[in-house]
């Protein structure tokens, strides 16, 4: 290798590695953004709207725009959609408290029921499961009603069925290394998942809107 292929060489390495320092600090910014605005919120009213900004800051990266002010852009989201975020987010735990209420009266009642019992509910759980992977990424990508989010999370949700089964497990898996890994969740866990979660989803929505 003569000098000049060494230069290039050496060059196109530095360059790489500043890429990859880049995209780290952006990844543990976001993340470090969802924790501070989702306690700004006191929780209660602020981790839907944090979600949907991280997502939301997120699909503008996979949209080609990636010098972006990570910041100010996660801010404006945040502030844009917190109300009806809201409304979405806490309809959506309303439901999940009434299955979790059903759980425990099937479980209450175990060996006494009949079978088709367990099974609708368990097909429910499956299906707000199904509503809960696809309403915030819709919610992010689109413009539409609460219940419009909820119908098209759905629709999608079943008739891409194994999109929505490999982005659960995806997502399960990275909750899973961050208890094995507790320093992930400080600094990438939140910014990862919402990455994981919307690079699954955008590839469906590009399919639907080029149709």
């Amino acid at each position: 290798m003569n000098e000049g292929e060494w230069n290039m060489y050496a060059s196109g390495f530095v360059t790489t590695l500043d890429r990859i320092a880049t995209w780290i600090t952006r990844m543990a910014l976001l993340n470090l953004l969802w924790v501070l605005y989702s306690l700004l919120g006191l929780l209660i009213a602020g981790v839907f709207p944090a979600t949907i900004a991280t997502l939301g800051v997120v699909r503008k990266w996979l949209m080609g725009e990636q010098d972006i002010k990570v910041w100010k852009t996660f801010r404006k989201i945040y502030k844009q959609e917190f109300t009806s975020v809201n409304g979405l987010g806490w309809m959506l735990t309303g439901v999940g408290g009434i299955l979790y209420l059903n759980y425990k009266a099937i479980e209450a009642f175990d060996g006494q029921l009949y079978f088709i019992v367990p099974f609708a509910f368990y097909l429910l759980l499956f299906l707000y499961m199904v509503i809960i992977i696809w309403s915030f990424p819709l919610k992010a990508h689109y413009d539409a009603g609460i219940f419009q989010h909820i119908k098209n999370a759905l629709v999608i949700g079943i008739t891409k069925i194994h999109i929505s089964i490999v982005t659960f497990i995806a997502l399960f898996a990275v909750a899973y290394l961050s208890l094995e890994m507790p320093t992930l969740i400080l600094f990438f866990i939140f910014s990862l998942s919402a990455l994981i979660w919307f690079w699954f989803s955008f590839r469906i929505f590009i399919t639907l809107d080029n149709k």
